[in-house]
């Protein structure tokens, strides 16, 4: 881990609800440090993956604040372009799902497109491709469709697309979901190597097997779409009732010789992380 720097990115007292009824924040406050590699972790629809668009400037909270790099983020200040440019320079966003993040008709086309749409030399653009390219291992793939790749190489173009501007904060959204064991292993590699680099990550997750690699501090969520604790993620991992109380772990009853028997399910195979696994 990379040490950790005054607040980056700021939210104060976020609230945010699609079309305006349906509620998806309430009243979210959270700091994040420059260098620091943070989950926001928490059930299907609590709220994790909305509260990454507003950190990315996608959405903009109904009530409460936002401010990135000392400066305040909202619509407004977004229109203007230089602002907007120097902040999407600085901000990186990788979804969950790469077929909405990769459209371009050839992989290499796809990477440069960010810096050619922010301005930069074509020549200055070429060498940041074939950097990224050579970095993430997909030159082998520069000049094919991106409907053509596995889903795995998808993420490494969808990722690739982010890296190349050389932004100083990562957002991943379940960046484990859906990617073979293989591809998993690479892409939290790739993660901590990132933020030995000094990047700030932060990552929506419910994935609590990967947690240990992905974060070193968690913000969780609960369904109803408030932020119940912040803490060290070996603290988090441990707080059984914390985790079952926002539904990342289940109690599974079952029977043995007439008796009933009740124990969690969700976190059996963390010990690395959390200790020895709960028992029947």
């Amino acid at each position: 881990m990379s040490s950790v720097g005054d607040p980056l990115l700021v939210v104060e007292h976020a609230s945010y609800a699609y079309l305006g009824r349906f509620t998806a924040l309430d009243d979210v406050s959270l700091s994040i440090g420059a260098g620091e590699r943070i989950a926001l972790l928490g059930a299907n629809g609590c709220g994790k993956s909305t509260l990454l668009k507003i950190l990315d400037g996608l959405l903009f909270a109904d009530a409460g604040s936002y401010t990135a790099f000392g400066a305040s983020v909202n619509e407004d200040v977004l229109e203007d372009e230089q602002f907007n440019a120097g902040f999407r320079s600085r901000v990186g966003f990788v979804f969950q799902n790469s077929d909405a993040q990769v459209f371009s008709a050839s992989v290499r086309e796809e990477i440069a497109f960010g810096p050619l749409n922010m301005g930069m030399a074509r020549a200055e653009v070429e060498r940041r491709v074939d950097d990224t390219l050579a970095m993430l291992d997909i030159g082998a793939l520069a000049d094919r469709a991106p409907y053509q790749l596995s889903g795995g190489q998808k993420k490494r173009v969808a990722i690739a697309s982010v890296l190349v501007m050389n932004p100083e904060v990562l957002l991943f959204d379940e960046p484990t979901a859906a990617l073979d064991p293989r591809t998993q292993q690479w892409l939290l590699e790739l993660i901590v190597d990132l933020n030995r680099a000094g990047k700030t990550i932060v990552v929506a997750t419910h994935d609590l097997e990967h947690l240990g690699m992905l974060a070193d501090r968690c913000a969780v969520f609960s369904e109803a779409h408030r932020l119940v604790a912040v803490g060290a993620t070996s603290d988090v991992l441990t707080d059984r009732s914390l985790l079952r109380s926002v539904n990342l772990v289940h109690e599974h009853a079952h029977f043995h010789d007439r008796v009933l028997h009740a124990h969690e399910h969700g976190i059996e195979h963390h010990s690395s992380a959390a200790g020895p696994a709960p028992t029947a």
